[in-house]
């Protein structure tokens, strides 16, 4: 199961509600790259999964909801 670490904003004050963010875990290199070749990268989630740009990983990632990510991956795999 994927665990999240959420952070509440620096932009917050002490006392306030505000939202929390957290990064995802687990992005892993698809196993059709080549050895030192850049790709997108892929982390499960409980809800779908994510992808990243492995040369920008700071960047952010896409998140996809399950239904969204089985099918890409059925149109991909064809």
């Amino acid at each position: 199961m994927t665990t999240f670490v959420f952070r509440k904003s620096s932009y917050s004050g002490q006392d306030q509600d505000c939202v929390e963010v957290a990064q995802v875990p687990g992005f892993k290199k698809s196993s059709y790259s080549a050895q030192n070749q850049n790709c997108v990268e892929v982390a499960e989630l409980p809800c779908g999964a994510a992808i990243r740009d492995s040369k920008h990983p700071d960047a952010g990632h896409f998140p996809f909801p399950a239904t969204e990510w089985t099918g890409f991956l059925r149109s991909a795999l064809r």
